[in-house]
C-alpha cells in the first residue's frame, strides 16, 4: 500500500513537496516512480528512482526544477516541486514497480500505486 500526502494550490513559480509513505511490503527492494495526469491523458511518468536511491530519472519537462528522493528508513518516497508552472498542474501518483519490470518510465511497469494527489497552479 502506498499512502500519499502534499499538494494543493499554489502560484506560478511556488513550490511544494509530495510524500508517499510505503507500507505492507519492503520498502527498499522496489524501484519507485511518480507519474502525474492531467485530464483527458494518460498517466505519464514524471520521475524515477532506484531502490537505494543511487540513480535518478526525469522527463526533461522537470529537469533542474523536481527532484525525487526516498528515505528507506522512513519507508517514504519525496517529490520535491520547485518553480512550478501551469502546465503542471495534474494529479500526482506515487507507484511501486512490478519485481522483474524493466522500464520504470512504463505505468504498465507498476502495480502497486497511491490515491494520487492533486497539484493545481493556476494560469
Amino acid at each position: 500500500q502506498l499512502a500519499q500526502s502534499g499538494g494543493g494550490s499554489v502560484q506560478a513559480g511556488g513550490s511544494l513537496t509530495l510524500s508517499c509513505v510505503g507500507s505492507g511490503f519492503t520498502f527498499e527492494w522496489y524501484y519507485l516512480g511518480w507519474f502525474r495526469q492531467a485530464p483527458g491523458r494518460q498517466r505519464d511518468f514524471v520521475a524515477g528512482i532506484t531502490e537505494t536511491g543511487d540513480a535518478t530519472d526525469y522527463i526533461d519537462a522537470v529537469k533542474g526544477r523536481f527532484t525525487i528522493s526516498r528515505d528507506n528508513s522512513k519507508n517514504t518516497l519525496y517529490l520535491q516541486m520547485n518553480s512550478l508552472k501551469p502546465d503542471d498542474t495534474a494529479v500526482y501518483y506515487c507507484g511501486r514497480q512490478l519485481r522483474g519490470a524493466h522500464d520504470g518510465r512504463l505505468a504498465v511497469s507498476y502495480g502497486t500505486w497511491g490515491q494520487g494527489t492533486q497539484v493545481t497552479v493556476p494560469t
